[in-house]
């Protein structure tokens, strides 16, 4: 059990490495490909590569009524978080988008508590409140009470990958990871097709530097990434001891933002991410 719990903790903190890499890379992709055109093309490259890998694992297909649940999954996990992520992206750093997104897990804890009846105890409450706390740090870093538009499409794109962690967490209890993966990303890459003419003449006239960004992306931070989060899911004991590790996320993005962009991170972030890590320390705590 312990060995499990190891691996599924290694599989949870590569998922997060490779999704922090994705903040800064889609910045990169958006000074040439509009928002559109990276979430679709991102994901039609991952969709080919489950193709494949699909073909010769000989994985099927799901029957037929789960073929709704993968659509929901599709939708939540793919489509409508690209769509937000890439619009949260065009106004937000990449260290101040990824500590909003790390609202995810806290999200996920409060669904997971009344969907799975997973308990939080007094300490994890207290950890979520300063988490929140860190949030709004952030949004109202202007002195206004009025909310930049960026932080709300990148609390929407939280919002549709918590949900997706939950449906997950459901599908995985009768397909395996690379199954309900790929079964997910396939229904997501169809609602996202309509953005492919547009995006294929963009990719087609790319430069070397943003084929090779588009690749990273599409099997990286996507298909790899969420294959590795499926194992880890599928390994937990309670959804909150993998969704946990997306609080690291902003420190990893912040770093990489750094090294690759010159990003230097505002004072709101690192105070805002600071309290978010106390929160995290706290919550840890609570589950020990």
């Amino acid at each position: 059990m312990q060995k499990k719990k190891k691996h599924a903790q290694i599989y949870a903190f590569v998922t997060v490495l490779l999704w922090a890499s994705a903040f800064v890379f889609t910045k990169i992709a958006l000074t040439y490909y509009t928002a559109e055109a990276i979430g679709v093309l991102r994901y039609v490259i991952a969709s080919l590569l489950f193709i494949s890998i699909g073909i010769f694992k000989k994985i099927g297909f799901p029957e037929k009524r789960d073929i709704p649940k993968f659509l929901i999954a599709g939708i939540l996990g793919f489509t409508l978080y690209m769509i937000t992520f890439n619009q949260a992206s065009k106004s937000l750093t990449a260290a101040t988008g990824s500590v909003v997104i790390a609202s995810a897990p806290i999200l996920t804890a409060l669904s997971a508590r009344i969907i799975f009846k997973e308990k939080i105890r007094l300490l994890g409450w207290i950890a979520i409140i300063v988490e929140f706390s860190g949030i709004l740090v952030l949004t109202l870093s202007n002195g206004s009470i009025s909310v930049n538009a960026g932080i709300l499409w990148m609390f929407g794109a939280a919002i549709c990958i918590s949900s997706y962690n939950l449906l997950q967490r459901s599908l995985l209890k009768k397909y395996s990871p690379l199954q309900s993966t790929a079964y997910s990303i396939l229904a997501g890459t169809l609602f996202l097709l309509w953005y492919l003419p547009d995006a294929a003449v963009q990719f087609g006239n790319a430069p070397l530097q943003q084929l090779l960004v588009m690749g990273f992306m599409g099997i990286l931070p996507s298909a790899l990434a969420y294959m590795l989060w499926a194992k880890a899911l599928t390994m937990a004991q309670k959804t909150s001891d993998v969704t946990n590790y997306m609080f690291v996320t902003p420190l990893l993005a912040a770093l990489m933002g750094f090294l690759i962009m010159g990003e230097v991170p505002t004072l709101a972030t690192c105070v805002g991410g600071f309290m978010i890590f106390v929160g995290l320390l706290l919550f840890k705590k609570s589950n020990a």
